[in-house]
């Protein structure tokens, strides 16, 4: 009696929850993508135990490379063919300027109208640190942390009055990091003349934001309210930056108050977690707060899979027989990734147990029919002597 042939069962196993984030699981027909170093030969596997080694490469227990497609910095899929999945762990990622601005506020309806802008000595020209403006003469001051190219943070700082009934003005100011400031008429409201600026801020009746058309923001043809600062050269050699701002402002008869405010600059910092989440992405994180999309792994599947290969190490080769995968990232098709789970054995122990006992059982009587016709033949021979 030999062996022929093991024949793979490639049903759905159950899955195991694990602490690893780096673990996953497939839902589905699909296979994992890895290679060899140095080898461009093309593994699959259903084994879903990765880790990223010192270079940064996610691999699995064997050492073999795990395959994906990377994301742009815009993050589109790049295209082409999966390659190695590498999270550089080393340095900083570099700093992004703040180009966009939303603040999402409420201007307090009630507030009295407020009288002409000034500093607190009127005779002076405006100094930041001197002669700032005068608060008395806003209704309310609103600032923001903002970046340079560099990464490093400065305050600009929007002045709102109330120069009519729904109707607001709007004013700023900045400062370099000598404390200059970066507006040489801070008394001046934002300019009819910046693209999209607006002079100044109106509100309907009900307290909604109007648009230049008229138009409130429950209106599909409504135009978002947005002003752009001149470039701001905060005299530290980083880039001159051009803020927009947008304003998503309501005029309700509530004190004035900043809802929340975003903005899309941020510092440098370095990486300090990788995870995988549910749709099969590299997610790196990094100390200033930022999240960055690094790859996303690459599944095959094979119109025939029991033609694979059997390579050792839960690991298969495309043949003939199986024929060409189809290649492509998670989802319906070829399958659901499942993180911080690791897919165990479809074999169901219990059953095999039973058919292993049937066939001891099965050998145990046939040797007792052997053993029972041994006997009757010697009882056959006794009797011709």
């Amino acid at each position: 009696v030999g062996m022929s042939k093991v024949d793979s069962i490639f049903s759905q196993g159950t899955f195991e929850s694990t602490e690893n984030t780096t673990d996953v699981a497939i839902e589905g027909e699909g296979f994992f993508l890895l290679k060899e170093v140095g080898n461009d030969t093309t593994y699959y596997s259903r084994a879903g135990a990765f880790r990223f080694n010192s270079e940064g490469y996610l691999i699995n227990p064997e050492g073999f490379h795990v395959q994906g497609q990377y994301y742009t910095d815009s993050g589109e899929i790049q295209p082409g063919d999966p390659d190695d999945i590498q999270v550089q762990g080393q340095g900083l990622i570099p700093a992004q300027a703040t180009t966009e601005l939303t603040l999402n506020t409420n201007l307090d309806a009630g507030a009295a109208i407020s009288p002409a802008l000034d500093f607190v000595d009127p005779a002076l020209p405006y100094d930041p640190s001197t002669n700032p403006i005068d608060v008395e003469t806003t209704t309310y001051i609103s600032s923001t942390q903002c970046y340079d190219s560099l990464g490093e943070e400065h305050l600009v700082t929007l002045y709102f009055r109330k120069s009519a009934n729904n109707i607001w003005d709007v004013h700023w100011t900045a400062e370099d990091i000598n404390g200059l400031t970066l507006n040489a008429a801070p008394e001046t409201p934002l300019a009819a003349g910046a693209p999209n600026g607006p002079v100044p801020l109106q509100f309907s009746a009900d307290g909604k934001i109007l648009d230049q058309n008229g138009a409130t923001n429950d209106n599909p043809l409504f135009i978002p309210i947005k002003a752009t600062l001149p470039p701001l050269d905060f005299q530290n050699g980083a880039d001159p930056v051009t803020i927009t701002i947008e304003f998503d402002t309501t005029q309700f008869n509530n004190a004035s108050r900043v809802i929340s405010q975003n903005q899309n600059g941020f510092s440098a910092g370095n990486l300090t977690n990788v995870v995988i989440n549910d749709s099969g992405e590299v997610v790196a994180s990094y100390s200033n707060g930022e999240q960055k999309q690094i790859a996303a792994l690459s599944l095959a599947k094979f119109t025939n899979p029991n033609g694979l290969e059997t390579a050792g190490s839960n690991l298969f080769l495309s043949t003939a027989t199986s024929g060409s995968p189809r290649v492509g990232l998670p989802g319906p098709e070829l399958g659901k990734i499942f993180t911080n789970s690791l897919e165990q054995s479809n074999v169901d122990m219990g059953k095999e147990f039973v058919s292993m006992i049937t066939v001891q059982r099965g050998f145990q009587a046939n040797s007792k029919i052997i053993t029972t016709v041994d006997e009757l033949l010697g009882e056959l021979i006794n009797l011709k002597r």
